[in-house]
């Protein structure tokens, strides 16, 4: 009896082993057909103890490599999707480590996805994807330029969006690389009120530098729970350009890496918002024909279904050009421009396209760029004039032109009233 008990145990034993070496080499099949550059990594016997990181921007040891943060992307096949900078030629390899049990360790070669808008700088947004391991959701990752190494060296990042979650908010605007000392006060809190009438919920900065003044606005709206700072020191990592084309100056990226924080604004509200609106904080989306965004997005988007990406046409308010209406007396000792006061339009320029911003679905975009999508699941749509513009006041792109060529254009005047009130009401609590 002793014997056949041993013999039954050996060959139950054995049956495990088999079947285990073939689920393994099934999930390695798999792997290597979904994603060619994958491997799996046997145990190592390390434990999963890397430092977590704690900055925003994080340099890679060595390798001309910057990590901002990691996020679970589950639309097209299980893989952590790691918005990050690199250069686009000497980063050749990186491999992503991912911790499954306190003891072991998956290694996935990744896929380093430089975007193609990098305008010759030589840094670049970059996806770093990795496919992760079949039977692991893992929480954390590591990212090397070698499959080998002692993971208690690497940086540790959370890997976000791994729980599907309820929408919490119907509108999120990103606002990307605040810098220059920013001091544009006035516009700035013009700017947030109107999204708020407009309805909006988040403001999500990616704040380099501001005057004092701006801080202390700031301080208030992230109180209130409007804004959301998100710290950006790419100056104290690269040579960065105010530009957004290479100038052969020097400067490692363009626009103090604008893309990079919009590509991670729209990731980390993926899950939390219905709509990411990407501009910048002196335009406006102006609805034409509706009261409110919440209201033009649910007839776009009934108009045109399966659309993820709604693009706006820019128009330039010059602030040269003013009118003497709503000439607020409180507000004239406050840095920065009264968008009230000006109400006239460039024309639209011959051979020239105006340039656009976005309304997008974040669940159905994969990359973006400034002004269009680089990568999306849905289709875009050019949203007519007649529907609404993007108000943007700055410095003049037609400056000889005489003001009676300039078109009058009142639409934002419709929200005077709850504009100036809700202004004068933040100003009381900030500057004045």
């Amino acid at each position: 009896k002793k014997h056949i008990f041993a013999v039954v145990t050996c060959i139950l034993f054995t049956s495990m082993l088999i079947f285990s070496w073939r689920d393994t080499q099934l999930q390695i099949n798999v792997t290597r057909k979904l994603f060619p550059q994958a491997t799996i990594a046997s145990p190592a016997g390390e434990l999963c103890r890397g430092k977590v990181a704690q900055h925003v921007i994080t340099a890679l040891k060595g390798n001309r490599t910057f990590i901002i943060s990691p996020y679970f992307d589950g639309r097209e096949s299980k893989v952590t999707r790691v918005i990050g900078i690199v250069h686009h030629e000497d980063v050749k390899q990186l491999y992503c480590w991912f911790c499954c049990q306190p003891n072991k360790i998956y290694v996935s070669r990744a896929k380093i996805d430089v975007h193609s808008d990098r305008f010759e700088f030589p840094y670049g947004a970059t996806d770093i994807v990795c496919l992760e391991p079949q039977n692991c959701d893992p929480t954390h990752v590591s990212i090397h330029q070698s499959p080998h190494g002692n993971i208690e060296q690497l940086p540790r990042f959370e890997i976000k969006n791994r729980k599907a979650e309820t929408f919490s908010l119907d509108f999120t605007v990103c606002i990307s690389a605040m810098f220059g000392n920013y001091n544009n006060v006035l516009q700035f809190i013009q700017s947030v009120e109107m999204y708020k009438i407009l309805g909006v919920q988040k403001v999500m900065i990616y704040k380099n530098n501001c005057s004092r003044l701006m801080e202390k606005v700031l301080k208030f709206y992230v109180e209130e729970g409007t804004v959301e700072i998100i710290p950006w020191p790419i100056d104290s990592h690269l040579r960065v350009s105010s530009d957004w084309r290479f100038m052969h100056d020097g400067t490692h990226i363009g626009y103090y890496g604008q893309i990079t924080a919009l590509n991670d604004c729209i990731y980390r509200n993926m899950q939390r918002s219905k709509f990411v609106v990407l501009s910048d904080a002196d335009e406006i989306i102006l609805p034409l024909k509706h009261p409110d965004w919440k209201t033009m997005m649910s007839s776009l988007q009934k108009q045109n279904p399966r659309t993820g990406v709604f693009l706006f046409e820019n128009h330039i308010f010059p602030k040269t050009v003013s009118t003497h209406v709503f000439n607020i007396s409180s507000w004239n000792a406050v840095p920065g421009v009264n968008i009230l006061q000006h109400v006239h339009r460039e024309p639209d320029r011959k051979d020239v396209i105006n340039p656009k911003k976005m309304i997008i679905d974040p669940r159905k975009v994969v990359q973006t760029s400034v002004h269009s999508v680089l990568r999306a699941y849905g289709k875009s749509v050019d949203v007519p004039m007649d529907i609404a513009l993007i108000y943007h006041c700055r410095v003049p792109l037609q400056g000889k032109l005489p003001r009676e060529s300039l078109i009058r254009d009142t639409a934002l005047w419709r929200y005077n009233s709850s504009l100036i009130m809700n202004v004068n009401k933040v100003l009381n609590q900030t500057v004045l």
